[in-house]
């Protein structure tokens, strides 16, 4: 079942050159998908176009065979139930201000979703691996690892399809970053993941599929043992001669 089809999409700011030139893929449920690229390759672009930030210059996106329309509320609802994402900042990412309670709590309130709330932030949190007392604590009494729990506690309690996760271990240390990727694993069992990150490592310790990017065009894409086993383009080539893995 496709979740998302992006078909021959553009995007460019005001008169600048485009960030995007004809950019094609699907996102399928059950298969997590890495899109892969160096700073400027369009992998902030594209998360901003499937977010609902940006509209392409040309092309469409759908979900589920419908075309993305940002003034139809009710179907805006209905993507964004859908469709949640993880930062790659967990120190950013939250609001300082406030309990952990709330910060989960968001998209329960933001989708005006019935039910009882705290049932279902104790089941997030349970789901990440964070005990049921972190609910009435603030963010600066977490490590990194344990904020990034949060935020993704954040991302599944409306228990969305799609995750989109923007470079969602980046920032943290080697052996928090395996833990991380190590849940995520655990979570895509029954919410698909679209991973973007510059490190071909975690993509393939997460991912199915691949699609690397350079300068807003897609190089390459494929299962991502054959194209990490057999690099066809000289990017990629680049990429896995450089970027440093994941240990196994």
């Amino acid at each position: 079942m496709t979740l998302i089809s992006v078909d021959s999409v553009a995007f460019g700011y005001s008169r600048k050159e485009p960030v995007l030139h004809d950019v094609s893929f699907t996102v399928k449920k059950g298969v997590n998908l890495g899109l892969v690229g160096e700073s400027g390759s369009g992998k902030s672009t594209i998360l901003k176009l499937l977010l609902g930030l940006e509209r392409p210059s040309s092309g469409v996106i759908r979900f589920e065979g419908q075309p993305m329309n940002l003034n139809d509320r009710e179907f805006m609802r209905r993507y964004r139930r859908a469709v949640q994402a993880v930062f790659q900042d967990p120190y950013s990412s939250l609001d300082p201000r406030q309990k952990v309670e709330a910060i989960i709590a968001e998209p329960l309130r933001a989708l005006k979703i019935p039910g009882d709330h705290r049932a279902a932030i104790e089941q997030a949190l349970a789901d990440v691996g964070l005990p049921v007392d972190a609910i009435s604590r603030y963010p600066h009494e977490f490590s990194g690892g344990q904020r990034q729990r949060i935020a993704l506690a954040r991302a599944i309690v409306a228990r969305p399809q799609l995750v989109l996760a923007d470079e969602a271990v980046s920032a943290l240390d080697l052996s928090t970053r395996i833990r991380i990727v190590d849940l995520l694993k655990d979570l895509s069992k029954a919410i698909t993941i679209l991973l973007v990150s510059h490190d071909l490592g975690v993509v393939a310790a997460l991912c199915e599929e691949i699609i690397i990017l350079e300068k807003g065009r897609i190089v390459e894409a494929g299962r991502t043992e054959d194209i990490l086993a057999r690099p066809q383009h000289p990017y990629t080539r680049k990429l896995l001669a450089s970027v440093p893995r994941m240990p196994a």
